[in-house]
């Protein structure tokens, strides 16, 4: 289901990339004879990591649609470990035609040859969100068709804003506004806003801030932007009007939000299936994440669709990942389970459909995301880890091994 996607793809991309580090190229899986050149024959084999049997029912159906309509079969497995058996695919030369790759996994596997960069040559191409095709861009190249992404928002429980005294007037739109409404808003054991102690969620203060990981290729991890996003949040960790998930009982903000422990979180759109299917009762609103110092951020997360160099059936792949990330096919997603069309001829008929979730999308125009340079899931890891003791910790050292960690692997 969709709530067991709080860690976002960067979880599972993590062990992508590891495993992507540790292959050899396998440009010549089947033979040495041209094989792997091939560009059709023979079915596809699509490999996914779903978050349920919502998401599996609906690729299973537009998979068998396309195969229907081309006249070329398909097949979709469920992994039960997409990391592990997309590396052992590569690894034996026999790796599926077409699956999820996360964009920090993609980088790796792009130096080792595994997969083929497709995405110059999709008819859809100029249809992506510029942010999403940035993402999976390796070297100059276009790598893979994004199939879909979210961002981070500021999810508000509105009744408990209400018996507050709050109002619309009073969505924050600042720092200072949010962390006003924050305070306002604890009491009755109940904290204002909670949030995943992770570079995942804080990430979106550094961009407000002005700040991120990497920019241009170099690492700025480090910067006075960076510890100002640190030194703000800490600030309120400690007065207590901010609080991370696990300290207040829970596993996510998703389920701080839902149990009421907090009053304002802040999630991406898999949130809604979560408070859909646990926390029903639950009224909320979505707004966007208020300005900071450097003005609007926040933090995509997305997977695309990676095409196996060894694949045979490259043409026919290809097809099938312009059906997948066509408007009609993202759509019927997006109403299947969650996420955001990762095409922009999609908008207005996705936020037709979704008026109250607006928030999410508006966030696709100043979005960061995160390194997808080979190696950064490591660091990001070390990161979280640190993070976790941010109350009583020191912004300026954990962001200095942050910087060092990545002018290891940045270019």
């Amino acid at each position: 289901m969709t709530r067991h996607y709080p860690r976002t793809w960067l979880g599972a991309g993590a062990l992508l990339a590891t495993g992507a580090l540790t292959l050899t190229a396998c440009g010549s899986g089947f033979d040495d004879s041209g094989d792997a050149e091939q560009t059709s024959g023979g079915s596809l084999t699509v490999l996914i990591g779903s978050s349920g049997d919502a998401e599996t029912q609906a690729v299973e159906d537009a998979v068998a649609a396309w195969s229907e309509q081309s006249g070329v079969e398909a097949q979709v497995q469920v992994a039960n470990d997409l990391p592990q058996q997309l590396s052992q695919g590569f690894a034996a030369g026999s790796p599926a035609d077409l699956f999820y790759l996360a964009p920090e996994a993609l980088a790796g596997y792009a130096a080792n040859g595994s997969i083929a960069a497709y995405g110059d040559d999709l008819a859809n191409k100029d249809d992506f969100y510029p942010s999403l095709v940035e993402n999976f861009t390796v070297d100059g190249s276009f790598s893979c068709a994004p199939k879909d992404f979210s961002t981070l928002a500021l999810v508000i429980n509105t009744d408990v804003w209400s018996a507050a005294g709050l109002t619309d007037a009073d969505i924050p739109q600042t720092w200072d506004e949010l962390a006003s409404v924050a305070q306002t808003l604890t009491a009755d054991g109940r904290v204002g806003l909670a949030f995943g102690a992770e570079y995942q969620r804080l990430g979106a203060f550094m961009a407000q801030a002005g700040g991120g990981l990497l920019t241009d290729g170099a690492a700025t991890a480090d910067s006075p932007a960076n510890v100002e996003a640190l030194q703000y949040v800490k600030t309120h960790l400690e007065d207590g009007s901010f609080a991370f998930a696990a300290d207040i009982g829970a596993g996510w903000g998703g389920e701080a939000f839902g149990t009421q422990k907090a009053a304002m979180t802040i999630e991406g759109n898999w949130i809604t299936g979560a408070l859909s299917a646990d926390y029903p009762d639950v009224n909320y609103t979505v707004a966007e994440l208020p300005a900071g110092p450097g003005g609007k951020g926040t933090l995509q997360f997305t997977n695309c669709w990676g095409m196996a160099a060894d694949s045979p059936n490259q043409e026919n792949a290809r097809a099938l990942a312009e059906f997948l990330t066509g408007t009609d096919q993202q759509l019927a997603f997006s109403e299947a389970f969650g996420p955001m069309p990762s095409i922009e001829s999609a908008a207005d008929a996705w936020s037709s459909a979704n008026p109250d979730l607006t928030a999410f999308l508006a966030g696709a125009e100043y979005a960061q995301f995160p390194p997808n340079v080979a190696g950064a899931a490591d660091v990001i890891t070390d990161f979280n880890a640190q993070l976790e003791s941010l109350k009583t910790g020191d912004p300026q050292a954990i962001l200095a091994t942050v910087q060092s960690n990545l002018e290891a692997i940045a270019e």
